[in-house]
């Protein structure tokens, strides 16, 4: 059977209050009577309940982590940091996946609230500003990574996305493209806004005329991406270049091309966004737009943690540079067919 508060204090000869001290680092305990109530513990493979922690009042030291979709490598390697830096500060991370579903969003966060956990970092990008207002109204500590909610005071940690748009268009123009497309997700979202912003100003810089009918909307999913850029490349005047406002809409886009017999950067350059391992795998390799996902991570591990400690902090938006990673999947128009 499980062992309980009640078998540890029995073991050392202690009372149950005492053995709750040491547990929770609390009241005047000598170092003897702590050591040997942590020798038992141990021995005894007892685990303290979180639940009866938060019953309490007291940290439960677990972190939510509210990503919207597991299957892109970004959130995969941002949830991996995010758990690293918990783990270095005492902290466990409880990680939900809302596949971009708003029920689902509403359902998780309610759920972990139920698992008392200390704080929530939401990477999603909560179309109902009511779920961040009724946790700011709690006073619940929260703050968002890789997402934006401008029109509320809350901590946040995101790259500039508009650089990074802006970044990968002027790298296209810069290689003679004229014909450039952009496939991005929902455009509710910030960072696809603000990418597709840095795209078109980045446009006006060279005196290309915008044609919205090259910006085209996908589903999260590779299969969409590759639907999508089918649809360009099958157009009369298909596009020589495709920006993927991030790297799992960029393996879509080289799946389309190869389908049809053409090649990247032969017949189309492709760029992404996020550097994320499936930029190095991918054949070719894929110039992207980089993220600096850990540090990105480990910042908000440390600004929720500062939250939950001092409720009354000073609400903090830090805004990270991206780095342009210049690799195989663009070259000029044709240069490939010319040799």
């Amino acid at each position: 059977m499980k062992a309980t508060i009640y078998d540890v204090a029995k073991q050392a000869g202690v009372s149950i209050a005492t053995v709750s001290k040491v547990i929770n680092q609390t009241g005047r305990i000598s170092e003897e009577t702590r050591a040997k109530v942590n020798r038992i513990m141990q021995e005894l493979n007892y685990q303290p309940s979180v639940v009866a922690s938060a019953l309490t009042g007291k940290q439960t030291f677990t972190l939510g982590l509210l990503l919207p979709d597991l299957a892109n490598p970004f959130f995969a390697e941002i949830a991996r940091s995010v758990e690293d830096r918990a783990h270095e500060l005492g902290f466990s991370v409880m990680i939900c996946s809302t596949d971009n579903n708003l029920l689902r969003e509403e359902r998780n966060i309610s759920l972990l609230k139920q698992k008392s956990v200390d704080g929530i970092i939401i990477a999603t990008g909560v179309r109902n500003d009511a779920i961040l207002k009724d946790l700011k109204k709690q006073n619940f500590p929260v703050a968002l990574i890789a997402r934006d909610m401008p029109s509320m005071a809350i901590d946040t940690v995101l790259v500039d996305d508009f650089i990074g748009g802006h970044m990968a268009a002027s790298h296209l123009i810069e290689q003679g493209h004229r014909q450039i497309a952009v496939i991005a997700e929902d455009t509710l979202v910030m960072s696809s806004q603000e990418r597709i912003r840095g795209y078109r100003f980045a446009l006006e810089e060279a005196g290309i005329a915008y044609n919205p009918e090259l910006v085209r909307i996908s589903d999260f999913k590779v299969t969409d991406a590759k639907q999508v850029a089918g649809e360009m490349l099958d157009a009369p005047q298909p596009p020589t270049a495709i920006f993927a406002c991030n790297d799992l809409l960029a393996t879509g886009v080289i799946q389309a091309v190869r389908e049809r017999g053409l090649s990247v950067p032969g017949d189309l350059s492709v760029v992404g966004f996020d550097n994320t391992l499936l930029a190095t795998i991918i054949d070719p390799p894929l110039t992207t737009v980089a993220q600096p996902i850990q540090e990105m991570g480990q910042t908000v591990v440390d600004l929720i943690i500062r939250i939950i400690n001092d409720k009354n902090t000073t609400k903090q938006r830090i805004v990270m540079l991206p780095e342009l990673v210049i690799r195989s999947s663009v070259s000029r128009p044709g240069e490939y067919r010319n040799k």
